[in-house]
C-alpha cells in the first residue's frame, strides 16, 4: 500500500514538472503578469476647487444729457387707503314661519286644476304642476317637468320660456333642457303671484316657448284663479 501511494506521488510531481516546462516554454508566466487588472478600488484624490473670488466695482450710472445737470427728483410716498368691503351673509330662510300645505288641500286644488285642464280642450297642450315649498321659497327652481310634455313641445337644448298672467305681463323664465327645470326668472313669477305651498299651477302652450298659466289656490279662494 505505502508502494502504491509513493509511485503515485512521484508521477504526480513528474507530470508538474513537466506542464512547468511546458509553461515556461511557451512563456505563459509573463502573459499572465502583463494581462493583470490594476487595482482600482483606491479613489482618486478630490480636487480642491479654487474659491470664488467676486469682484465688486462702483459703476456710475448714466444719465441722459437732457437731465444730467438737474437734481435727482424726490418721490413722496403716496398713502393708499385700503377699502374694506363688508362680508357678504347670505340670507337663511326661516323655516319655522312658513305654511305647509295639508295632503287633503293640496288634493283639493290639483282636484280643481284638472277640471280647468279639461275645460281648455286638447286644442294647446297643457300639464298640471303642484307647488311645493322648493317651488316658491329658498331655491325657487320649477323642477319635474312632465318629461313627455318637456320632449314634445319645449326646446331640446334649453331656451327662454315665456309665462303669460292674466294682464297679459310676460315673464321670461331660463329653461334647462337637461334637467326639466325653469330656473332664472321663475322667482320674479312666484313672487309676483304670492305662489304658495300646495298651490296648482296648469301651463298652457299657446305658442312655441310660450305658456299662458292658470293657478288654483290651495285656500280655496277664487280670485285669481284664471291669469
Amino acid at each position: 500500500m505505502v508502494a502504491n501511494i509513493s509511485a503515485y506521488e512521484e508521477s504526480r510531481r513528474k507530470r508538474m514538472e513537466e506542464n512547468k516546462k511546458r509553461m515556461e516554454a511557451l512563456n505563459l508566466p509573463k502573459l499572465c503578469q502583463a494581462l493583470k487588472i490594476p487595482n482600482r478600488t483606491k479613489s482618486s484624490p478630490m480636487k480642491r476647487s479654487k474659491p470664488r473670488v467676486v469682484e465688486k466695482q462702483v459703476v456710475v450710472v448714466r444719465r441722459s444729457n437732457r437731465v444730467a445737470n438737474k437734481p435727482a427728483p424726490f418721490f413722496e410716498e403716496a398713502v393708499l387707503d385700503r377699502v374694506v368691503k363688508p362680508r357678504r351673509i347670505s340670507k337663511v330662510t326661516d323655516f319655522s314661519n312658513l305654511v305647509f300645505a295639508t295632503d287633503e288641500a293640496r288634493a283639493k286644488a290639483i282636484e280643481k286644476a284638472e277640471k280647468l285642464q279639461s275645460d281648455l280642450g286638447s286644442d294647446y297642450p297643457t300639464f298640471i304642476k303642484s307647488m311645493f315649498q322648493s317651488h316658491v321659497t329658498g331655491g325657487f327652481r320649477l323642477g319635474g317637468l312632465p318629461v313627455d310634455f318637456c320632449r314634445r313641445n319645449f326646446p331640446r337644448r334649453g331656451d327662454f320660456i315665456t309665462l303669460i298672467d292674466e294682464d297679459a305681463v310676460e315673464y321670461r323664465v331660463t329653461y334647462l333642457a337637461r334637467e326639466n327645470v325653469l330656473g332664472g326668472g321663475w322667482k320674479g313669477f312666484a313672487v309676483a303671484h304670492g305662489l304658495l305651498d300646495g298651490d296648482a299651477v296648469v301651463f298652457q302652450l299657446i305658442k312655441p316657448t310660450t305658456c299662458k298659466v292658470y293657478i288654483i289656490r290651495v285656500n280655496g279662494s277664487e280670485q285669481g284663479n284664471s291669469l
